[in-house]
């Protein structure tokens, strides 16, 4: 099986305000944090935005627009957008980013969209350095060292390309991630996270990173039945006394067809 490995772009923003798409990054004008539709610009009202690790939320007025009041953003935290009819959105900021306007572009969802998961969880053994990448955003305690969940794919599934959407992933110390500075681990570096589609090895993330995707393989599908999506967490690979398990936190998984 063909192992993907995902590399995300290192985006240098501009000091004006960026229009976010599915992680890429576009020069936007204003003065104020908005959501758009990302085809037609059009200002989204009553989508909801939210700071898992500083349980903040709100939602945007009739101008799309929105205000991050009073958080205080250190280190890089996920920002995530939720509206009806449209795809889970998730942005991984920094302080830097957060005193900018921003404008979030998010795309309406199609029939064949399936939200696997909209919350934050983290993988892992709660066992990690203030080095770690993104240690001190981590929101909640480990959930184990694997995420599994099931869900249906019919029949015309098999006429388009799947794709597996990780919307935000941090806290992966892999050596390539160390090499690009996301961690200031010095002595170990982890493996990478795994990734399996219906008990098959599809992909491995080397990077933290948004929007995420990797390609189910057709011939993987069933068609008209449950499939199953399984992330493992890396382990430490200096660790040999024992198992010392990467922790890692990921937000808004879905399957997306085009």
């Amino acid at each position: 099986m063909r192992i993907f490995l995902l590399f995300i772009l290192l985006l240098i923003l501009p000091c004006h305000a960026a229009v976010m798409e599915g992680g890429v990054s576009k020069t936007g004008t204003g003065d104020i944090n908005r959501v758009i539709d990302s085809q037609t610009n059009t200002p989204i009202a009553g989508a909801k935005v939210t700071l898992p690790k500083q349980n903040f939320s709100t939602y945007t007025d009739n101008n799309g627009a929105f205000e991050l009041k009073n958080i205080f953003i250190k280190d890089s935290s996920v920002l995530a957008i939720e509206k009806e009819g449209y795809r889970p959105f998730s942005l991984t900021i920094n302080e830097k980013l957060a005193a900018q306007p921003l404008v979030l572009g998010i795309e309406k969802s199609n029939v064949h969209d399936i939200v696997i998961s909209s919350e934050m969880f983290h993988l892992g053994d709660d066992n990690f350095s203030e080095s770690s990448a993104n240690s001190g955003e981590f929101k909640g305690k480990s959930i184990g060292p694997f995420y599994s969940k099931t869900f249906m794919l019919t029949a015309n599934a098999l006429s388009k390309k799947n794709y597996l959407v990780i919307g935000s992933i941090i806290g992966i110390d892999t050596l390539l991630a160390r090499s690009l500075k996301q961690n200031t681990i010095m002595n170990s570096f982890s493996s990478p996270p795994e990734v399996y589609f219906n008990g098959k090895k599809i992909a491995e993330i080397q990077l933290n990173g948004d929007g995420q995707r990797i390609k189910l393989p057709n011939n993987l599908i069933k068609a008209g039945q449950a499939n199953e999506i399984t992330i493992k967490t890396g382990r430490n690979m200096r660790q040999t006394a024992y198992i010392d398990y990467d922790d890692i936190e990921l937000m808004n998984l879905s399957i997306q067809s085009e």
